[in-house]
């Protein structure tokens, strides 16, 4: 007999967002008592982007090695090199259409403002983005949904606070 539904292995993710919530609505509510344990997590959050900042920059060069081993193991490189310009076409294709076109209407149509000002702000986080080849190698220029990676997670959350003046709860 095979039981149904009732033994699942993983992480249980929305019981650990659930908590999360949780536990900041309990801290914001001790006030001053809660403080403490805020300024923590603030600063263990802070010391967790830098370390992931670091690790980030490193990433490039062990991937350059596991790929650079692949293509001297491949018999036909012409095919390769072909088979893959497809692919980034479609792929800076398809990152022009929704980042530069699709998202920027949908930002102008919720705020009424100009919506390559607001990525002007960002400039930072895509030049990161696209020097650790983090997320989508070249198209970070183009789409901000390839700057959510790691490495650029600090440098999105400084630059959408300090440039486009988004509130802190809120990046």
């Amino acid at each position: 007999q095979v039981p149904v539904g009732t033994d699942i292995r993983g992480m249980n993710i929305l019981g650990l967002v659930l908590f999360a919530l949780v536990l900041g609505v309990a801290l914001k509510k001790l006030g001053q008592e809660g403080e403490d344990l805020i300024r923590f997590f603030n600063s263990f959050n802070e010391a967790t982007m830098v370390l992931v900042t670091w690790i980030m920059w490193y990433v490039p060069i062990g991937i350059m090695f596991l790929v650079g081993s692949k293509i001297v193991e491949m018999e036909d490189i012409v095919l390769l090199v072909t088979s893959l310009g497809k692919y980034i076409f479609a792929s800076i294709l398809g990152h022009v259409i929704h980042g530069g076109i699709i998202l920027p209407l949908i930002y102008f149509a919720a705020t009424r403002q100009n919506p390559y000002r607001f990525l002007l702000g960002l400039i930072t986080p895509f030049a990161t983005a696209f020097a650790t080849c983090s997320s989508t190698v070249v198209l970070c220029f183009i789409s901000p949904c390839s700057v959510s990676s790691s490495a650029t997670l600090p440098s999105m959350i400084k630059c959408v606070e300090e440039n486009n003046g988004v509130d802190k709860r809120i990046s």
